[in-house]
């Protein structure tokens, strides 16, 4: 056969092989060692396939299998430590367990991360994690209604079970922290201002929560106007801070490292003060204890997230009611 006239067959393969289709079938698709097929057969099949440039219809050849072992993922950024730890280790741990992990970046686009999951469908995936999704019981919908498990991390939905941060307890710890630093070190009791996020991001509200709730067992009111929710991006961070030029000692928490790095850029350009501010974040990044001003982290427990969401796979849900991942709180002590 002349390379290149026509397109290789399975039944070329045969040939080549001195071999049935239905045997060069069923190594193609993965079936060969319940067919008893030979090792040295399947190997001599395969080496002939890739020299042939025979590419496997995947979609047909997963229709014969039993299962496809495809777990796929969806993931709003990979903009920040956490959500590419979070794809890494999915990664890692899915494959320890037999599974072949899909992971796509949906850049927090509702009709991209539906797209995303009917095509991770299409190919019979056996389940889909979405993580941080702006609209998961759309995409939950969808899975039940085409039969595939669905599973909610980081962000919960109500029509799937939902592995999240312990977010509020976390903040909590994370205020009372730089609260007592701002004490401690500066001889200032609060309130202290909150920035970045979005109030309608559930994560976002629940930390918002633990943040005035901290404060509130103090006696320290919250203003409305020390409520700098924006936004995620470090523009935005920076920009709600642009008119506070304070004249003493504050506090800031900071509700992500992607809002860190504006909040980093507004206390570096100011003039005056800027040692008289104390401010710590929720999330995690190691170059953050070496930051000015910053008194602790919060780490998210992506191990332990994830374990949880992989116990999931392939049982029923019996609630969903959502499973609550405590955090880890990073101080960070003076001089350190």
């Amino acid at each position: 056969m002349e390379k290149g006239t026509k397109r290789t067959t399975i039944y070329d393969l045969a040939k080549l092989a001195d071999a049935s289709p239905s045997a060069v079938s069923s190594v193609l698709n993965g079936t060969w060692k319940k067919r008893r097929i030979s090792k040295k057969l399947a190997e001599r099949v395969m080496a002939i396939a890739e020299a042939q440039g025979y590419s496997v219809n995947v979609q047909a050849s997963l229709l014969r299998r039993e299962r496809s072992n495809i777990v796929g993922m969806i993931v709003p950024k990979y903009d920040n430590r956490y959500f590419g730890e979070i794809a890494e280790q999915f990664e890692m741990m899915a494959r320890a367990r037999g599974y072949f992990p899909v992971v796509t970046c949906t850049q927090r686009d509702p009709e991209l991360e539906f797209e995303a999951a009917k095509e991770l469908i299409s190919y019979q995936a056996e389940c889909l994690i979405s993580t941080g999704a702006t609209d998961p019981d759309r995409i939950s919908a969808f899975c039940s209604a085409s039969g595939v498990q669905s599973i909610n991390l980081d962000l919960p939905g109500n029509d799937a079970p939902s592995v999240i941060s312990d977010n509020y307890t976390a903040a909590k710890d994370l205020t009372n922290l730089i609260l007592d630093r701002c004490e401690t070190e500066l001889g200032w009791r609060g309130p202290l201002r909150f920035v970045g996020g979005r109030l309608t991001d559930h994560n976002t509200a629940t930390r918002l929560k633990g943040f005035i709730s901290a404060q509130k067992e103090r006696s320290i009111g919250v203003p409305d106007t020390h409520i700098m929710a924006t936004g995620y991006s470090a523009q935005k961070a920076a920009q709600a801070l642009v008119s506070f030029r304070p004249d003493g000692p504050a506090g800031l928490f900071v509700n992500s490292t992607i809002s860190l790095e504006g909040v980093v850029g507004w206390h570096s350009k100011l003039e005056s003060g800027a040692d008289q501010i104390r401010y710590g974040c929720f999330d995690w990044d190691p170059f953050g204890s070496f930051l000015p001003g910053n008194v602790g982290m919060v780490e998210q427990d992506v191990s332990s997230m994830l374990n949880r969401a992989f116990e999931l796979i392939g049982k029923p849900a019996t609630s969903n009611e959502p499973v609550l991942v405590p955090c880890k709180l990073r101080a960070f002590h003076p001089n350190s």
